[in-house]
C-alpha cells in the first residue's frame, strides 16, 4: 500500500530540513577551513548551532511523533552533540494537543473487541494527559472486574490515532538522513549515524508496545516486592493490549511539589534521599532500572500507618526502562581495574570495549589527559572529590577539553539510559533539596559492586602481573638480538618506493583540494544567485581555474 499524501509529505519536509542543515554544515565546516577561513567557522558555530537547534525544536512541535522524541533524544546526547544543541533542547516537552475523545474509543473499543460501555463502568472523556504517542484517560473498572483485580479506579492509557503508520515514516526518513551522515567523514569519524538510529528506533518501538511496558511495570514490582518505600500500579491485563494499558490509578503528590510535601507532613530532605537511594539500588543491585524518572513519573503516596513509613515512592511510565547486561559489567570491571590501577592505556581499552569509544578513535592525547586526570584527582573518595574546589575541574577542562570532545565518544544504549537515569536523578533531587550531593548517594552502591568484584579483580591483577613477567624476561634476548643486527651492520632501510608513493600522493592531494575548491565555488554561487548575482556571476567564473588543475594535472605524467 502506497504511503498517504500526508505521509510523504511529511517525510519529505524531515529530508528537506536535514539536507539544508547538512549543506550548511559542509559549507562552514568544511569548505571555508579549506580556504583559510577557518577563523569564520570558528566565530559563528555558537550561534548556528543555537539557530540549527531552533529550527529543529519548531519542526518538532509543530510535526510531533517522533520529532518530539527525536528532539528529547538529542537533549540527552552530551557525548556527541555540541551543549549549543542540547540545551535549546533540553525543554522540548512531549505535550501535544489531545486526540477527540471519539477517536481515543474508537481505538480502545477495536482494541478490547468490546463496547468501552461494556469494558468500564466510566471513563473521563477529558484527557489526563496526552503525549506524542499516547493519551491517558481515568477510567473504573465494572463490578466484575472489580471483583476479580481488587481495584476499582484505573487510568487507560491509548495509542494515538494512526501513530504506527507516523513511526514507520518518521523512522525511514531518519534512516535516509543516517545514510547521508554516514558518507560525510567529519560526522562518522564521530558518531555511527545508522547505529544511533537503530538504538533510537529499539526504544521507541518498546515504549509504544503497551504488551511491554506491563511486564516491565511487572518485573519492576517484583524487585521492590518486599520493599516498603517503593510502590506501583498493578495492572489490569483483561483490559490490556498491544495500543490499550489499563493501569491502577496510583496519582498522588508530585515529587518536586515541595509545598505539598511539607503539607502533608513529609520531609522533603528525605524525600530526596530515598529516591536517590531506590534509583541507585535499581541499577547496582537489579540492573534493571527506571530510565525517564522526571517529576511527572514519580509519586509520593502518604500513608495511614502507625508503624512503617508514612509515605512511599510510587513509580508509574515503564515504558523506557534500562538494563546493565553482564557484557557491559564486565567492561565495567575492566574499567574498575584500571582506575584502581591508574592505568590510562587499560582504561581506554575498557572504554573502547564497552563501546564508549568508536574504534576509529586517535586515543594518545586521550591516555594524557587520563594520566593527568589520575595525578590530579586520582586516590579520592566520592566525599573527597565533592569538596574539590570546582576551579581545579575547570582548569582540567580548559587544558583537556578540547582533546577529549575531538574524540569519537558514543555511549553504547546501557550506557546511554544509564546516564539519562543518573542526570535526572541528580537534578531531581537536588530541585528537592538544594543541598542533595548526589555523590554520598552513589558511593555506597559504588562501593559494594567493588566488594562484589573484588575476587575476580584480584585474579585479574595476578594474570596481568604473570603476563608482565613473562614480558619481562623476554626483554633482555630481544634487546640483545637487536643490538647485535645493529653492530653486524645488517639492519637496512629501504625508502624508495615509499618516497615515490608519497610524491604520488602528494599530487593526488593537490588534485582533490581543487577538486573541493571547485564544488565550494559553485555551490556558493548557486546560493548567492537569488541574493547577489554580480558575485554569484564572478564565483561561477572563477570556479573554472580549479576544476581545469583537478581535471588537466595529471596529464603527461604516469
Amino acid at each position: 500500500m502506497s504511503p498517504r499524501p500526508a505521509h510523504r509529505a511529511r517525510y519529505r519536509r524531515i529530508l528537506r530540513f536535514a539536507s539544508l542543515q547538512l549543506v550548511q554544515l559542509w559549507w562552514f565546516e568544511l569548505f571555508l577551513p579549506r580556504i583559510g577561513l577557518t577563523r569564520v567557522a570558528d566565530r559563528t558555530r555558537t550561534e548556528r548551532m543555537r539557530r540549527i537547534a531552533q529550527r529543529f525544536h519548531a519542526l518538532a512541535v509543530d510535526l510531533g511523533g517522533l520529532m518530539i522524541k527525536v528532539g528529547q533524544f538529542m537533549s540527552s546526547r552530551l557525548d556527541v552533540l555540541p551543549p549549543e544543541i542540547t540545551d535549546e533542547l533540553a525543554g522540548l516537552q512531549d505535550e501535544v494537543p489531545a486526540v477527540p475523545f471519539a477517536d481515543i474509543k474508537a481505538i480502545a473499543e477495536a482494541e478490547l473487541g468490546i463496547p468501552l460501555e461494556r469494558a468500564f463502568a466510566w471513563v473521563d472523556e477529558r484527557a489526563l494527559a496526552a503525549a506524542s504517542l499516547g493519551q491517558v484517560h481515568r477510567a473504573r473498572l465494572s463490578e466484575l472486574d472489580a471483583a476479580d483485580t481488587g481495584l476499582e479506579n484505573v487510568v487507560m492509557k491509548v495509542q494515538r490515532p494512526g501513530i504506527d503508520e507516523i513511526v514507520a515514516v518518521d523512522l525511514a526518513a531518519l534512516r535516509k538522513v543516517a545514510g547521508w551522515l554516514r558518507r560525510v567523514r567529519i560526522i562518522s569519524d564521530r558518531v555511527d549515524a545508522p547505529a544511533l538510529v537503530e538504538e533510537f528506533a529499539h526504544t521507541c518501538m518498546e515504549e509504544i508496545d503497551y504488551l511491554h511496558e506491563a511486564a516491565n511495570a511487572v518485573r519492576f514490582a517484583e524487585n521492590f516486592s518486599v520493599d516498603e518505600r517503593v510502590d506501583t500500579p498493578e495492572v489490569v491485563w483483561e483490559r490490556t493490549t498491544r495500543r490499550v494499558l489499563t493501569l491502577e490509578d496510583v496519582t498522588a503528590i508530585k515529587i518536586n511539589d515541595v509545598d505539598a510535601l511539607r503539607g502533608a507532613g513529609i520531609d522533603p530532605v528525605e524525600v530526596a534521599d530515598a529516591f536517590a537511594e531506590v534509583m541507585f539500588e535499581q541499577v547496582f543491585t537489579h540492573s534493571f532500572f527506571h530510565a525517564d524518572p522526571h517529576p511527572g513519573n514519580i509519586f509520593v503516596t502518604p500513608i495511614a500507618a502507625s508503624d512503617g513509613p508514612s509515605w512511599r515512592l510510587t513509580f508509574i511510565d515503564f515504558g523506557m526502562m534500562g538494563e546493565v547486561p553482564e557484557g557491559l559489567r564486565t567492561g565495567l570491571r575492566a574499567l574498575v581495574i584500571a582506575v584502581a590501577a591508574r592505568d590510562g592505556r587499560k582504561l581506554v581499552d575498557a572504554a573502547q570495549e564497552i563501546g564508549v569509544l568508536l574504534p576509529s578513535a586517535d586515543t594518545k592525547e586521550f591516555e594524557k589527559a587520563l594520566t593527568a586526570l589520575f595525578a590530579r584527582f586520582g586516590g579520592m573518595g566520592f566525599a573527597e572529590l565533592s569538596n574539590v574546589d570546582p576551579r581545579e575541574f575547570r582548569d582540567f577542562a580548559s587544558e583537556f577539553g578540547d582533546t577529549v570532545r575531538a574524540l569519537p565518544f558514543q555511549l553504547p544504549e546501557g550506557m546511554l539510559l544509564l546516564f539519562r537515569a543518573v542526570a535526572l536523578t541528580s537534578g531531581m533531587c537536588s530541585g528537592v533539596n538544594p543541598a542533595f550531593n548526589v555523590w554520598n548517594a552513589v558511593e555506597p552502591y559504588a562501593a559494594q559492586l567493588l566488594r562484589d568484584e573484588t575476587g575476580n579483580t584480584v585474579k585479574a591483577f595476578a594474570a596481568q602481573a604473570w603476563e608482565s613477567v613473562g614480558v619481562a624476561a623476554r626483554l633482555p634476548g630481544r634487546i640483545d638480538a637487536v643490538i647485535t643486527e645493529i653492530e653486524d651492520g645488517t639492519i637496512t632501510f629501504d625508502t624508495s618506493r615509499l618516497e615515490r608513493r608519497m610524491d604520488s600522493l602528494v599530487r593526488i592531494g593537490r588534485r582533490i583540494i581543487s577538486a573541493v575548491l571547485f564544488a565550494g565555488l559553485v555551490v556558493g554561487g548557486a546560493l548567492l544567485l537569488g541574493v547577489n548575482l554580480p558575485l554569484a556571476i564572478v564565483l561561477l567564473s572563477v570556479s573554472a581555474v580549479p576544476l581545469a588543475h583537478a581535471v588537466f594535472a595529471g596529464v603527461g605524467r604516469r
